[in-house]
């Protein structure tokens, strides 16, 4: 709306000067008033005096209100004290508007300050804290109202393909094929009715997931939006609401999936419902993403190029994501991770003095549900997901990756690179009475701890060999050439053996060792991690080793006697974590 129109709402209709308007509302009666001036009496002074003062009031308000007309362009004056509605005379700054023309005394016209109403500024506030709204709708907490609505129907029709493909941390993935291409869409159930479970479905082992709150997804989802400009990360596409019963399609490929898991472990129970169980009612959040391809846990590793691209990719990634928003995964494993053969193998390795880049692999890190980050332009504002809500991911022993949640809680818990068993993680929140004394008094998940990417790319160079599927001499030399960069990835390592703190530094120790040159890096649009500029000088290195080494001296001296966390720690993991240091060895 123009401001044209916003002083025609307050504008008067008559063409009367405003001299004249004035005049015409005080009460005047000329002919008396000037006859008793020569008879003056002290009381008749006061009562005139005082009358004045309250046509003053009435009359101050609609000069005020003609001021804020005419000068809505100007900057709005700051608002009186509140004290001054009160006051009987005006401070000398704030008398009437400049450039009035009156014919009339000033001081018949303004002799009390009375405060301007706000009305016409209010509109200018409540536009910017819209459009600053606006700008922070990822903050929302009901972001699902303004999303269209769609029905099963609407998103595997008859012509659409869809397969079931992995379960997250409380979502179901699909992959949806078409004629336009591939997509991958995760599902996650709302709060909304569902059909109770059979008979038979209780007997099978079926375990009925809670239905999620919008909340559960808003750190996820902002987190993909921050994320998705970097190289590695999935492509965030559209969220919208589904609702409705399921077809056919969706229910037999939840069954396959299901039967194909149980085949590959007999004990594995159904953590979703089935889609037989869904009503008209029922109401899922469908984030849909980009195919980022085939998850490394079904993907065939047969080559050693494979390893060394799986692996720098997985490193750089994550690199890039600590430098921009101070990002930790916390669930990379296996399932998290997918792979697409983005262009042919390189066919003559040998022409190049680097190991990265030759596969012509891609990959994709997927599924920030239990991540943090904080936001690149308001690093104040952290998205992550509270581990304490939840203890049994830390004291399962179902899969191999629960060493590390493990591993990422005993690292909050002490301070250092040990491993404790399950039962130290069963009280939320609390530290143990061996806990570091430099330590919080409780455990905060928000906090910024990039040594957990470390452990996460740990368990992704152990499963590479695990899982290798080529010839074994090759595999074996390439362990050798890496026999450095396990031993400081790993944290079962002596005490005395550096670590890595941060995915950033195993990258910098890539590129000493002349894995990946920093052209690469450069041409990923990386430029933190360039062995040159990207770390600390040698001098700051050496003054702060020094420092942590009188640390850990003093440590030492207090941690003299006390055995009984050490003593059942498995493996005799005690390790320091050595934090920030960098791992090189010249």
């Amino acid at each position: 709306m123009s401001r044209t129109t916003t002083f025609r709402k307050y504008g008067k209709s008559d063409r009367r000067t405003r001299a004249e308007q004035l005049f015409e509302a005080l009460p005047t009666s000329p002919p008396r008033r000037k006859k008793a001036q020569s008879e003056t009496d002290p009381n008749e002074v006061i009562q005139i005096t005082k009358q004045l003062v309250s046509v003053a009031l009435d009359e101050k308000v609609a000069v005020v209100q003609e001021k804020e007309k005419v000068h809505l362009i100007a900057p709005t004056p700051p608002p009186s004290s509140p004290s001054s509605e009160h006051r009987l005379s005006p401070p000398k700054q704030k008398s009437s508007p400049p450039n009035q023309k009156f014919s009339a005394p000033k001081k018949r016209i303004s002799p009390t300050l009375v405060p301007a109403p706000e009305p016409e500024s209010e509109p200018l506030e409540k536009e910017e804290e819209e459009a600053y709204k606006e700008e922070s709708t990822a903050y929302s907490d009901d972001y699902t109202q303004d999303l269209r609505i769609l029905t099963w129907s609407d998103i595997c029709p008859p012509e659409n393909s869809i397969e079931k493909i992995a379960e997250a941390s409380y979502a179901e993935v699909y992959r949806i094929t078409n004629s336009l291409g591939t997509s991958i869409i995760k599902v996650v159930r709302l709060e909304s009715p569902i059909k109770p479970q059979t008979k038979a479905q209780e007997r099978s082992g079926l375990v009925d997931e809670e239905p999620h709150t919008d909340d559960d997804m808003l750190g996820e989802l902002q987190i993909s939006e921050w994320l998705a400009d970097i190289p590695g990360f999935v492509i965030y596409k559209e969220r919208y609401v589904v609702k409705g019963k399921a077809p056919k399609a969706l229910l037999e490929t939840h069954q396959a999936f299901h039967r194909r898991e149980k085949r590959k472990d007999p004990d594995r129970l159904q953590w979703y419902p089935s889609p037989s169980r869904y009503l008209d009612e029922t109401e899922f959040l469908v984030v849909e993403l980009g195919d980022a391809g085939t998850a490394l846990e079904d993907f065939p590793i047969t080559t050693v190029p494979q390893i060394w691209d799986i692996f720098l990719h997985t490193a750089i990634a994550l690199a890039r994501a600590e430098d921009l928003i101070e990002f930790e995964h916390r669930d990379l494993h296996e399932g998290n991770l997918c792979i697409r053969q983005a262009r042919p193998a390189s066919t003559s390795p040998s022409t190049t003095p680097y190991q990265f880049g030759h596969s012509g692999l891609e990959i994709t890190i997927l599924d920030y549900g239990l991540s943090r980050a904080s936001d690149p332009d308001h690093p104040n504002q952290i998205m992550f997901y509270d581990l304490e809500k939840d203890l049994s991911i830390f004291t399962s022993t179902h899969a191999p990756q629960c060493e590390v949640y493990r591993c990422m809680r005993s690292y909050l818990l002490r301070g250092d690179r040990c491993n404790l068993p399950p039962k130290y993680h069963t009280t939320p929140y609390s530290l143990p009475p061996t806990a570091a004394k430099k330590k919080r008094k409780r455990i905060n998940w928000e906090g910024y701890h990039p040594y957990t990417n470390v452990l996460w790319l740990d368990y992704i160079y152990n499963y590479l060999i695990e899982n290798f599927q080529g010839g074994e001499k090759v595999l074996k030399e390439w362990e050798e050439q890496t026999r450095e960069l396990r031993v400081h990835l790993d944290p079962g390592q002596p005490r005395e053996v550096l670590s890595f703190g941060m995915a950033g530094e195993v990258v910098r120790f890539a590129v000493e060792a002349g894995w990946v040159g920093e052209e690469q890096l450069m041409d990923g649009g990386g430029s933190c991690l360039s062995a040159a500029g990207g770390g600390e000088s040698e001098g700051e290195t050496d003054e702060e080793e020094e420092e942590e080494e009188e640390e850990e001296g003093e440590s030492e001296t207090e941690e003299s006697g006390k055995g009984s966390a050490a003593e059942e720690i498995e493996g005799g993991e005690t390790h320091r974590e050595r934090s920030g240091r960098s791992a090189r060895r010249r």
